[in-house]
């Protein structure tokens, strides 16, 4: 047993926090700036050029349909994805363009 304690609390009751958000309130957009500037994990922001570029792609809409599979083709993909079903759509769909492009 570790050594935490246990704490329960209502929704009435008060959460208290060791966060000084007065002292995060006082930053300025500068000061964020800078932090980030100096921090090298933050990521790069996408610049104006890639706005520009950017389109929205709507996804195909799918089908819901019935179809036999081999059970141990389908325990294969329920075990190895908690999104089986899209990864089966993804193997189809590798498969299709395969296909597409030998024409």
């Amino acid at each position: 047993m570790s050594g935490h304690r246990i704490v329960k609390r209502s929704l009435g009751s008060p959460r208290t926090t060791r966060t000084d958000w007065s002292k995060a309130d006082a930053q300025t957009d500068k000061d964020i700036q800078a932090a980030v500037a100096s921090d090298p994990d933050a990521a790069p922001i996408a610049d104006e050029e890639w706005f520009e570029k950017a389109r929205v792609v709507e996804p195909p809409s799918k089908a819901a349909i019935s179809i036999r599979i081999d059970q141990d083709v389908l325990d294969y993909f329920k075990a190895n994805s908690a999104r089986y079903q899209t990864k089966i759509n993804a193997v189809l769909r590798a498969y299709m363009e395969h296909e597409q492009g030998k024409r």
